[in-house]
């Protein structure tokens, strides 16, 4: 995100809602147009990093704010209009805010609390000793909430902003507040960098809300229908496990350019110059390609140039864990596999795919004829379809490669679908079918084990947990 040092206007206008930012010299320079009758009167409990940066933009998008902690160095400094710790645009935003009335700041839980609709729930969730997280400060803020719920005379609708793991707002939640029926409980992540905490949050990538009560997934999201993001609404622990899946992916990129880097360096290679060039492709390279999860990968490129990259590290005394990693993960992945159809009933198993993906007859380094190498060793009687194979119609290493690893491959292939529809107790499916094929296998009645992740019936209405996650803005978003 780039925010020019020289003055200029920027209008971000979606069809639902209107941004305008003048004189935009830092992203929190910025007229949010929030009509009252839209605000929300919204408690923050827990005003570190992430939650005083949360109370401070709420605040500024229009909402009344109530920040609670029982830290009094921080009341004392949010009181005086000054940020409780730096980081960059917070000083501005909360002198403006708590100047306007919209933002204040206690000790007091209950007081505070009986004044909102919507409570987020911003405390740190630290490492313990063995590496899991501590819901410590959690729990006591949930046995807060707990106390103050019992002469409550409206809803409230609860939102954990804290990293948790999927699981733990149902398992808390569950134990502790289950006896209130007036309290909704959701997941609403948050995806804050310090030393841009402001800009990520006044110009989100990506809103998540997750929950199994729909209006409470939907009050949450309308708090931040003023930014114009179309929010991601999904189940409670969809949205527990997307800030995990995030956060992995970004220590997985650091790592991965690094150790691309250390190898690149030890070749008089210019790493810059090869991380630069590979993030150009964004076909491929930086794109949701690859990223959906499914079947081993396989073929006459990726495990090949994986084991010639690492063994050639290893002789210049090079130790890169990640990619050493990626073959036995692949492996442990394809077990996995191999295992969760071994446990499917019956003895007769049905593979459609041999081809390591779809859309090719290459066979080489398919994780499928591994797949099958095992199947069949274990006991069972294993018929293939794949619409693209032929044995007649293959030569060379590829044929070679076959005969060699299932020399008896022409008894188990067969050009019939239907027959071995007909004939399986489960099929194997390990790679993405056509149209056609896939509504075939999803109406056959038979135990299918969708090793590929293809899609084979229509997905379900988007929704709260459906299939299809991102939804427009709120359907009465505040209006110029």
């Amino acid at each position: 995100m780039n925010f020019s040092a020289s003055p200029r206007l920027r209008v971000k206008d979606t069809s639902k809602t209107r941004l305008i930012v003048k004189n935009a010299r830092s992203p929190w320079d910025t007229d949010l147009v929030l009509p009252s009758e839209h605000s929300q009167s919204i408690a923050v409990l827990g005003l570190g990093y992430v939650g005083c940066v949360t109370a401070a933009c709420l605040a500024k998008l229009g909402h009344r704010v109530f920040g609670i902690d029982r830290d009094e160095t921080k009341i004392a400094n949010i009181l005086a209009a000054r940020a409780p710790f730096y980081e960059p645009g917070l000083e501005e935003v909360v002198r403006e805010t708590v100047a306007a009335g919209r933002l204040s700041a206690s000790v007091e839980f209950a007081p505070d609390l009986a004044e909102a609709d919507i409570a987020l729930v911003c405390v740190g969730t630290p490492s313990a000793r063995n590496g899991n997280l501590s819901v410590e400060q959690l729990e006591r803020v949930l046995g807060e909430i707990r106390s103050c719920l019992a002469g409550r005379k409206r809803p409230l609708t609860l939102a954990i902003r804290s990293t948790v793991f999927p699981g733990t707002t149902e398992e808390l939640t569950g134990a502790m507040l289950a006896e209130s029926p007036l309290l909704s409980v959701v997941s609403n992540p948050e995806f804050l960098r310090e030393g841009v905490a402001i800009a990520d949050f006044m110009e989100p990538s990506l809103v998540v809300v997750g929950g199994p009560d729909a209006r409470a997934v939907r009050a949450v999201a309308d708090i931040y229908a003023p930014l114009g993001v179309a929010p991601c609404l999904v189940s409670l622990r969809t949205a527990e496990m997307i800030k995990y899946c995030c956060n992995a992916f970004h220590a997985l990129k650091i790592a991965f350019a690094n150790e691309v880097g250390t190898l690149a360096s030890h070749l008089s290679v210019s790493p810059r110059e090869v991380m630069e060039t590979l993030c150009r492709d964004e076909r491929l390279n930086v794109s949701p390609a690859y990223l959906k999860p499914g079947f081993a990968f396989g073929g006459s490129c990726l495990p090949k140039d994986l084991r010639a990259l690492t063994y050639r590290a290893m002789h210049m005394d090079l130790s890169l864990p990640l990619l050493e990693s990626v073959l036995p993960s692949n492996q442990r992945h394809l077990e996995r596999a191999v295992q969760q159809v071994l446990d499917a009933p019956g003895g007769r198993i049905g593979v459609f795919g041999l081809a390591f993906k779809e859309d090719t007859d290459d066979l080489r380094e398919s994780p499928v004829v591994a797949a099958i190498e095992q199947w069949v060793g274990k006991g069972k009687e294993v018929r293939i379809y794949d619409p693209h194979i032929r044995l007649d119609k293959i030569y060379g290493s590829n044929r070679n490669f076959i005969l060699n690893a299932l020399p008896h491959i022409g008894r188990l292939l067969t050009s019939d679908f239907d027959e071995v529809l007909a004939w399986c107790d489960c099929l194997a499916v390990t790679q993405k079918p056509g149209p056609e094929a896939a509504a075939r296998i999803a109406s056959s009645g038979k135990t299918i084990v969708n090793l590929a992740g293809a899609k084979l019936k229509p997905e379900a209405p988007a929704g709260v947990g459906g299939a299809c996650f991102s939804l427009p803005v709120s359907p009465n978003p505040p209006k110029k």
